[in-house]
């Protein structure tokens, strides 16, 4: 294919190159693992400068605008090809509004995450970062959005049974990546995207002495005799609002206090603090949760043992809007994570947390 696509010509000219895409889905039906499907993309009018066979699973969905499919997608000089497990980025561009850089650096973090989750010795050797030498939307976000790959010099290229044993190995990665994906998230907080993963002593602190977040890196907890990996995303946003608050007088508190996610100490008061993620900008779950929580963690951890009672703060990475007003009417402040800093609700700034105290 590489030797006749003519990346000049329509793809309605006489361009042997596109005949062999469009026939890409019977040419290779016999070297396929079972149950999948190829199809091949020379461009739309114009020749793409990166054509590309896409190999699908259909009752796994990844359409090759969104979810997850396989590729072969060839650089713009036609000299190598990748075969790399991608993420479909025009959902994800059209969802962002952008084919720049925002889309590149979200679909790179979360093809990172899905990769950090999958088996190790399931992606030995599927590690490469693919090149396709052009400077178009699409190649730059296919570079990005590549979670697996392996790249082939097509001047020299292993024989068609190796071939053919990389597909399958890639076909079982992407097998394991659509059963992780339903469990991965990229948010979009104005400090950057951050990745969620779904799912007793009264003690005095000075200083950070008594701060210390979760790191980002996996950590293991015991259920029913079985190892169950968990992330969570609001670790980034207690270790941005530790420093910040600490600053302004309070002694944030993470050890020794879970499961509630802080604890804010200033002048022989305590503030109990939930953190949640906004999704897509989206404030209702992240609002509800916080809520529930709160009200949980106050009723066994202050009322059933008699201990003063905290005020109560909802820390959110973004502007929840009319919730601020909400929360307030339920006794609740609450805190979120600007452009330039940390706005809040009229308890919030009160206490003086805000920047606008």
């Amino acid at each position: 294919m590489a030797t006749s696509f003519d990346t000049t010509c329509t793809t309605t000219s006489g361009n042997p190159g596109q005949k062999v895409l469009k026939e890409a889905g019977t040419r290779l039906a016999a070297a396929l693992p079972y149950g999948m499907k190829a199809k091949g993309h020379g461009g739309q009018g114009g020749a793409a400068a990166t054509p590309w066979i896409q190999v699908f699973e259909p009752s796994a969905g990844g359409t090759g605008t969104d979810g997850l499919y396989l590729a072969y997608i060839f650089a713009a000089d036609l000299k190598t090809v990748a075969l790399t497990l991608q993420q479909g980025v025009t959902v994800f561009s059209e969802q962002l509004k952008t084919r720049g850089r925002r889309l590149r650096t979200h679909v790179e973090v979360r093809a990172q995450s899905l990769l950090a989750e999958l088996p190790q010795d399931l992606v030995t050797g599927w590690t490469d970062q693919p090149k396709f030498q052009h400077d178009g939307w699409r190649a730059r976000a296919y570079e990005a959005s590549s979670v697996a790959a392996r790249c082939y010099d097509l001047a020299h290229l292993p024989t068609e049974e190796d071939l053919c044993a990389d597909l399958g190995n890639m076909a079982t990665i992407l097998k394991a990546a659509l059963a992780v994906e339903p469990h991965i998230e990229v948010v979009n907080a104005p400090e950057g995207p951050l990745v969620e993963y779904t799912s007793a002593t009264h003690v005095t602190y000075e200083g950070l002495e008594g701060f210390r977040p979760k790191t980002s890196d996996d950590y293991y907890v015991q259920i029913a005799a079985r190892e169950q990996r968990k992330k969570r995303v609001h670790e980034g946003l207690l270790k941005r609002f530790g420093p910040y608050i600490l600053n302004r007088g309070f002694t944030p508190i993470t050890e020794r206090v879970h499961p509630r996610d802080l604890v804010l100490q200033a002048k022989n008061q305590e503030w109990l603090v939930e953190a949640k993620a906004v999704k897509k900008g989206n404030a209702t779950q992240a609002v509800r949760e916080a809520v529930g929580q709160l009200l949980e963690y106050r009723y066994f951890w202050y009322v059933q043992k008699g201990a003063p009672q905290p005020f109560l703060l909802g820390l959110f990475s973004e502007d929840i809007g009319v919730y601020a007003g909400y929360l307030e009417n339920h006794g609740i402040g609450a805190i979120w994570r600007t452009s330039d800093g940390w706005a809040g609700s009229p308890s919030a700034s009160a206490w003086g947390m805000t920047d606008a105290h």
